[in-house]
């Protein structure tokens, strides 16, 4: 008849298992490394993700604020903008044609 094993036989070492680990201890060791290294790399590149996304937002924000500021320099660069700006100081704008010069 069999003896019924316990929790504590299915856990001890047996000498070849034993064996077994210490032979390929360098083998698990490597592989233990190649883990540490995933886990470094995947907290790595989701830092650097993040990194992206915020200054992607800064370049949108700044790209409004320039679209902002382009549209009202072109406002207010027009001959009607200026002829209103200028005109409290008592300049007029010159409504005759000019004139042309013949040299013979």
């Amino acid at each position: 008849m069999a003896k019924k094993k316990t929790f504590k036989d299915y856990t001890a070492l047996g000498t070849f298992s034993a064996e077994l680990i210490i032979k390929n201890l360098a083998y698990f060791i490597f592989l233990g490394l190649l883990g540490i290294v995933y886990i470094a790399n995947t907290h790595y590149s989701e830092k650097k993700i993040k990194s992206i996304q915020k200054i992607e937002q800064e370049i949108k924000k700044y790209r409004w604020e320039y679209m902002a500021l382009k549209s009202e320099v072109m406002k207010n660069t027009k001959q009607s903008e200026i002829a209103k700006k200028v005109k409290s100081q008592g300049v007029q704008s010159n409504r005759k044609t000019p004139k042309k010069i013949i040299v013979k």
